[in-house]
């Protein structure tokens, strides 16, 4: 497992049975690189490397739904950085709606960071 939580990029998306494996892996793909694109505006690392992005879950019809959390509930951006991340999952095509939950539970902590996201931060 990874210090992100997941055993590999594949381990979030809940599998839909309606799409292939290769469907799958190529949405997985794409999704995490839409998640690296949304960046915490105070941090100089992407959401996903954080470790914010707690589960996606994918329907058979390409509806997505994430559940995120933030590095601290009073972030200035809490009302904002949904819809950052909303708008970049549906900039993937075929994806047909995207619903951002924003969640507390567990907390997030600095264990919940990729090595990538701790070098960068130095934090090692």
């Amino acid at each position: 497992m990874d210090d992100a939580g997941f055993s590999s990029p594949d381990d979030f998306v809940d599998k839909p049975t309606g799409l292939s494996q290769e469907e799958l892996d190529v949405l997985t793909d794409q999704l995490v690189e839409a998640l690296k694109s949304v960046f915490d505006p105070e941090i100089p690392v992407d959401i996903y490397e954080l470790g914010l992005i707690y589960r996606v879950d994918v329907s058979d019809d390409k509806d997505v739904v994430v559940d995120m959390t933030l590095t601290a509930p009073g972030c200035p951006v809490a009302g904002e950085m949904p819809e950052w991340v909303r708008e970049a999952v549906m900039k993937i095509d075929g994806v047909k709606s995207c619903t951002v939950n924003l969640v507390f539970e567990p907390p997030w902590d600095a264990s919940k960071m990729s090595d990538e996201a701790k070098l960068a931060l130095n934090m090692f």
